[in-house]
């Protein structure tokens, strides 16, 4: 969905056109309607105050001879003020008075039904073709979101994007649901009442538009400041919705460590500015209203006034005057609406603004003509890696190789650069220089979502979603059978843990998996890869929260299903390295070892120097002794 490609609302109304040229055909059928009214009462007014000048004969000689539909017309006073008296006429001397005043309330009742129906028919129109629109723009917006890099969420704030998302867009809806086909019905109303009037008195017409240019001046000028007045407002309700949901999504970092009181004056602090930008609308908003109030007003009044003068002057009937006063009454607030119309405009250009920044960020890269990878093998190669995160170098000439079906541990301090090898992989992130392949296939011939299908990921911080246990485990891979997830649940050590809980597979986990252990949502994590099958395996840091005996068996577990398939590790412990095939030593983005754990044993070096300190300490704890501290004395 390209907005820029037309560059304003009206792209928007594509596909749904149609339906907004009925709302205001609808619209125009309403106004028909509605000024038929007071020309149904001029006539039932002006005409039996005529029958002393009426020469019916007259008359009916001078409509002799003109096709029906015009004679209707001038007897029901649509063209010719004189036929305008002449129903009133032939009612009052046939049936009297009495019947011609009924006669001219049942077609008023009348009027007015038909005026209700086709209201009915322009909100209908209106509303369905606005949320059809702002479904296809809530859609793009979520699948943009789905499709953006890494990188942009990094720098975004969740907040803000929920409040693009959600309150700007409301706010487009409330435009093209309200106010486009208002725009058609205050040029629909203008277009039909001066014609009408100019064909009753010209000059009394003037009188009757002589402020409508400086209303629409007026409403033109507030439409430039509200613009400004409201991207404040809207950029400070952001920034509120940001502090609220950080604030929610921490709560319990926020009460761990008393913080609360801090919370609120920072919420608090939000929420004044916001109040504040709602103040500054709401404040131009009532300048407006009222100014354009006293402009409508004063209009009115000089009609009315003139107009009375006229007539009692004897220049203009009164049933003209009716006219004229009515129909001044139905255009002039349409029309004074327009500022209104204007305003929610300029909201929906500030809002729509805001949501192209999200439309036109670019997407993920797709390769111009993709490869596919074979069924199941799993060969990883990095040769002279290179990434940064600005200009901070994160990995440098990183280069390794790994044969399907074989573990590769990742060992070193945090911020050595484990995690971003993980990260280039699934293609989270693209790196700077270098060369990554799966099976001989450069990453960037592959599409992305077939290179993620064949990769089972636990991340460092592993997402659960508000389900259910099963829920999470099957969402790699959708409905799946109960004996596939208690088996992947086994494979995760994770089937006990389970058994303890009341419902047991069928429990719910709360947002972000919050009703479980640390180590509890690090083995849904690995089930839900697990289940997945897939023939590439990455764990970034992925049995961190779990003891060091489960740690054990789930990864005998691994060894003895792994059937074959690759499987890169990110750890801090050693224990949970010393079967791999192969393992690499990081230090400041830098490979600085590399082989098996008796290899790298046998050298000296960080690894063994590791191997000692953290080897030592397990040893100790395994025997109930304290660890040493630095001087060798137990601590």
């Amino acid at each position: 969905m390209k907005l820029r490609a037309h560059g304003n609302l009206w792209a928007l109304t594509s596909g749904q056109r149609l339906r907004y040229l009925a709302a205001v055909a609808s619209t125009g059928l309403t106004a028909v309607c509605l000024f038929a009214s007071p020309l149904v009462v001029k006539a039932f007014i002006d005409g039996p105050l005529a029958i002393p000048r009426i020469d019916l004969g007259a008359t009916d000689a001078t409509l002799f001879g003109l096709p029906a539909v015009v004679r209707a017309g001038i007897e029901f006073g649509l063209w010719s003020p004189s036929g305008a008296e002449l129903l009133a006429v032939r009612l009052t001397r046939t049936y009297g008075l009495g019947a011609c005043l009924w006669g001219g309330a049942a077609l008023l009742v009348a009027l007015s039904a038909a005026g209700a129906l086709f209201l009915y028919w322009r909100g209908r129109h209106a509303s369905i073709a606005s949320e059809a629109i702002v479904r296809r723009l809530r859609d793009a917006l979520y699948d943009r979101l789905q499709r953006l890099p890494c990188a942009f969420h990094d720098r975004s704030e969740t907040g803000d994007l929920v409040q693009r998302c959600t309150s700007d867009v409301e706010t487009v809806r409330v435009f093209l649901q309200a106010q486009v086909v208002e725009i058609g019905r205050a040029l629909i109303l203008l277009g039909a009442a001066l014609p009408i009037l100019l064909s009753i008195d010209r000059g009394m017409t003037l009188v009757s538009v002589a402020l409508f240019p400086l209303i629409i001046t007026f409403a033109i000028l507030f439409f430039r400041r509200i613009k400004q007045v409201f991207q404040r407002m809207d950029e400070a309700e952001a920034t509120m919705t940001t502090v609220l949901q950080e604030n929610l999504t921490g709560i319990r970092v926020v009460r761990a460590f008393a913080r609360g009181p801090h919370e609120v004056e920072r919420f608090g602090a939000t929420n004044e500015a916001f109040r504040d930008r709602s103040y500054d609308l709401m404040r131009l908003l009532g300048v407006y209203w009222s100014s354009s109030d006293l402009l409508c007003l004063a209009q009115q009044g000089l009609v009315l006034v003139w107009g009375s003068k006229r007539a009692i002057d004897g220049d203009l009937e009164l049933g003209e005057l009716f006219v004229f006063i009515t129909m001044i009454g139905m255009v002039i607030w349409p029309v004074r609406h327009m500022g209104r119309v204007l305003t929610d405009a300029g909201k929906a250009i500030v809002a729509l603004g805001r949501i192209e920044e999200i439309l036109d960020e670019p997407v993920e890269s797709r390769p111009s003509a993709p490869l596919s990878l074979a069924e199941r093998p799993g060969r990883i190669e990095f040769d002279a890696v290179g990434f940064s995160f600005g200009d901070e170098a994160v990995l440098e000439d990183v280069s390794f190789s790994i044969e399907a079906g074989q573990t590769l541990a990742l060992l070193g301090p945090t911020g050595s650069g484990k995690s971003t090898i993980l990260h280039l992989l699934l293609r989270l992130y693209e790196r700077d220089h270098g060369s990554i392949r799966i099976d001989g296939v450069e990453l960037e011939r592959l599409e992305r979502g077939e290179l993620r299908s064949r990769i089972g990921a636990v991340l460092q911080e592993p997402f659960l979603y508000s389900q259910t246990v099963a829920a999470n485990i099957s969402a790699g891979r959708g409905e799946m059978r109960e004996d596939e997830i208690s088996e992947a649940a086994h494979a995760a050590c994770l089937v006990e843990a389970m058994s303890e809980l009341e419902h047991g597979f069928q429990t719910s986990v709360g947002e972000r998996g919050v009703t479980l252990s640390g180590g509890q949502r690090q083995r849904v994590a690995l089930a839900r890869a697990l289940l997945k099958d897939p023939p590439i395996l990455v764990l970034d840091d992925a049995l961190s929260a779990v003891d060091t005996h489960t740690e054990a068996r789930i990864v005998a577990e691994l060894e003895r299903g792994h059937a074959g398939r690759t499987t890169l590790l990110a750890t801090h412990r050693l224990s949970s390295v010393v079967t791999a095939d192969r393992i690499l030593v990081l230090e400041h983005g830098r490979v600085v070892q590399s082989g098996t754990h008796a290899e790298l044993l046998g050298r000296p070096g960080a690894y063994r120097s590791l191997w000692r300190v953290q080897g030592g300490i397990e040893e100790r704890i395994d025997r109930g002794e304290a660890p040493l501290d630095e001087g060798g004395q137990e601590a």
